[in-house]
């Protein structure tokens, strides 16, 4: 008899079986984890997309949009191809969609195949989003072991009374 766990977002093991040993990781990693992060899908058309973290938007005449991906992912390409791509601010009930993209979750048919999307000219969000930037490309340079994204947002589509998804050393929050 199988068990269907009533949390779709739910974990089998409270802890990562095949994480480096918590003395054995780097001290940077470790401090970087300290620090509460929202979790952002980026999206590029082709359509390509992977979960993000390190994201930082900086108001100005235009805002602009900071973060840190892997320069060898699908979506890197794929923005690097567009020049565009949309940003997400994924909500609490994304967390698989946010393991799925990150390449923690089977995608089954693709990561696109499952949930609703709506077609945007930066890429494709999901439809239940709290909203988007439609960011354009200015610049890109390796910074540590990643890609710093610099953009420009050119469109901003915002719902209100959406509470973000957080992350903090390797789990998922939210706010209460």
């Amino acid at each position: 008899m199988f068990h269907v766990n009533p949390d779709p977002g739910a974990q089998i093991h409270h802890t990562d079986p095949f994480a480096v040993p918590a003395g054995q990781r780097s001290p940077v990693r470790r401090f970087r984890g300290r620090f509460a992060a929202p979790v952002t899908l980026w999206t590029a058309p082709g359509p390509a997309g992977l979960t993000v973290s390190s994201t930082l938007v900086a108001d100005g005449t235009p805002g602009r949009l900071l973060g840190l991906i892997d320069a060898e992912s699908d979506l890197w390409a794929a923005i690097e191809e567009a020049g565009r791509f949309a940003v997400v601010p994924l909500g609490p009930g994304h967390r698989q969609l946010a393991d799925r993209f990150a390449g923690l979750f089977p995608s089954p048919g693709g990561l696109f195949a499952i949930d609703a999307w709506t077609e945007t000219p930066y890429g494709p969000v999901p439809a239940d989003a709290g909203g988007w930037a439609g960011c354009r490309l200015d610049a890109a340079r390796e910074y540590g072991w990643s890609l710093l994204v610099e953009a420009t947002i050119e469109q901003v589509e915002l719902v209100d009374g959406t509470e973000p998804l957080l992350h903090h050393r390797g789990r998922y929050h939210e706010l209460r």
